[in-house]
């Protein structure tokens, strides 16, 4: 067993050494046993390798010049990420040198010519990045850094476009990203003549093409984007890509034309493009923005169970769906997903939530509403928010809860300009009979400039006749005449009834007098009496 054995390692070094030279698409193994079956296909082309002892022996190693290719190669592959991470670094802190001379175009300047010049050629400096899969160059990853600054990123692009006629050839990337940014600062002019630079240098491509079409959709240009799509296909060098049909998606559906859209997506499914991520985020945006719940959960759906898979976005947009469908048990489980997500970055998802829950009718949504109100932060103070509670808070007669939200709508100044709102807490101080508290309110709402009724006025009326506090009833039709409120039959027969109920019987006839001078009649019940 033993010889069978040193035989076999020979075999298996002459086969990796004819490996080197042609290259199977699958690898083979060979099996010590293979050898000692006379009847083999190897046994006949090598023979009795035991036996034959006085050939020279095979190599028991592979050349060393061989071996030093891998580990080239493997140098190179471990040295990549590091170079790259090393290139990324140095852009980030470029960029914020830049950031900091953003309010001076010379300083900026500046510094691009004293120290942007490494930008032109990172394979240079950094040759273990020139590979086929890098494509990505220092300035590229520059221009996406400096992309939410996009009057500074047009500057650098500027500075990009002057080097060009120093022996630095711009690239159609390149281009494409200068486009995008002038689209995205809303100078679609500008997007535009570096679109015809880049054809009249022979630079017209699919990136070209997409950066001017996201150019036009961003700006709400629906009709030139299309215009441009129609070039696009007509282009011989250069085709359409699931990106182009992505921004399609989204023009059509920001301006709800569906049908269009739809027809957009059967047009990748009959080009055997395959959809990405964006599709499906684009396709259920159009349908939150149409309203189309039925579609848009129909699209999830299909999501899920298909090779591309929902992702953080995806899951955002379906909480909006959920939160302005009422539909709030999917809501609920979506929130759950992604929390952490939400409480940290998505303020305005918190507001939708909110809303949803006062829609509703389901028990105990204050105590939810209030947990969900904890996670917004003070600066992140809404007026129309702060009414909503307000109403929630009377309807719910929660009075605490709904002064306390009062009295911040006080200190934000946001007055409160309906009736409905202002019945709405009228209703409550009056179910809780604290007519003390609604006195102190209503001269608050005066000064505040809040929406004055004639129903505020009434209800403390009410209310001070049912305590008996007649003095102060009657300070109320002073309070009306201060703002020119005219007394009506309701105005009369409260009066009517407090001085009834206390024994007034004098008060009660001048009240009737006055009631038949205006012609309102006399209450009903006085014939009774």
């Amino acid at each position: 067993m033993k010889r069978v054995f040193k035989i076999s390692e020979a075999a298996v070094q002459s086969e990796l050494l004819l490996n080197l030279h042609w290259h199977p698409s699958k690898p083979k193994t060979v099996s010590p046993l293979l050898f000692t079956f006379p009847n083999s296909s190897l046994f006949r082309f090598y023979g009795d390798l035991g036996a034959r002892t006085n050939q020279p022996p095979l190599p028991t190693a592979i050349p060393s010049n061989i071996i030093s290719l891998f580990i080239e190669k493997v140098s190179q592959a471990e040295a990549q990420p590091k170079a790259r991470e090393d290139l990324f670094r140095k852009v980030i802190l470029f960029r914020d040198e830049l950031v900091k001379s953003v309010d001076c175009l010379e300083e900026v300047n500046k510094v691009l010519e004293e120290k942007g010049d490494w930008l032109l050629g990172s394979c240079k400096h950094y040759p273990a990045l020139c590979t086929k899969n890098f494509h990505d160059s220092a300035f590229l990853e520059l221009l996406k850094k400096l992309y939410s600054s996009g009057n500074l990123a047009l500057k650098v692009f500027n500075w990009r476009r002057k080097k060009a006629e120093q022996g630095y050839p711009m690239r159609e990337e390149e281009y494409a990203s200068g486009i995008a940014i002038a689209g995205r600062i809303r100078n679609v002019d500008l997007a535009v003549e570096l679109f015809a630079e880049a054809a009249n240098k022979q630079l017209k491509s699919t990136s070209t093409y997409n950066a001017l079409m996201s150019a036009y959709m961003y700006n709400g240009l629906a009709e030139k984007c299309q215009l441009v799509f129609r070039d696009f296909k007509r282009e011989p060098d250069c085709s359409p890509s699931i990106v182009t049909y992505n921004i399609l998606i989204s023009v059509f559906g920001r301006l709800m034309l569906i049908d269009h859209m739809e027809a957009t997506f059967q047009e990748i499914k009959n080009l055997n493009l395959s959809p990405n991520l964006n599709t499906y985020n684009n396709l259920i945006a159009a349908y939150l923005t149409a309203w189309m719940w039925d579609s848009l959960e129909r699209t999830f759906h299909m999501m899920k169970a298909g090779p591309v898979k929902p992702d953080i976005k995806t899951h955002l947009l379906m909480l909006r769906g959920y939160a302005h469908s009422g539909k709030l048990e999917q809501m609920e489980a979506t929130y759950q997903m992604i929390k952490h997500h939400v409480d940290d970055k998505e303020i305005p998802l918190i507001r939708a939530m909110i809303c949803a829950y006062c829609k509703s009718s389901i028990k105990g949504r204050t105590k939810r509403i209030k947990e969900l109100l904890r996670i917004i932060p003070e600066n992140e103070y809404r007026p129309w928010l702060n009414l909503l509670m307000i109403r929630l808070y009377a309807e719910e007669n929660c009075l605490e809860s709904m002064e306390n939200s009062i009295n911040e709508a006080f200190e934000h100044k946001t007055s409160v300009l309906t009736l409905r709102l202002m019945r709405c807490i009228i209703a409550a101080y009056f179910r809780y009979n604290a007519v003390d508290k609604l006195a102190n309110f209503v001269k608050r709402a005066e000064c505040a400039g809040w929406r004055i009724c004639r129903s505020l006025y009434h209800c403390k009326m009410v209310m001070y006749g049912s305590q008996k506090r007649l003095e102060e009833m009657e300070n109320v039709l002073n309070e009306m005449d201060n703002f020119n409120m005219d007394y009506t039959k309701k105005t009369f027969c409260i009066l009517y009834k407090a001085y009834s109920m206390c024994g007034k019987r004098h008060k009660v006839e001048q009240v009737l007098g006055l009631m038949c001078k205006r012609g309102y009649g006399i209450p009903l019940d006085t014939y009774a009496s």
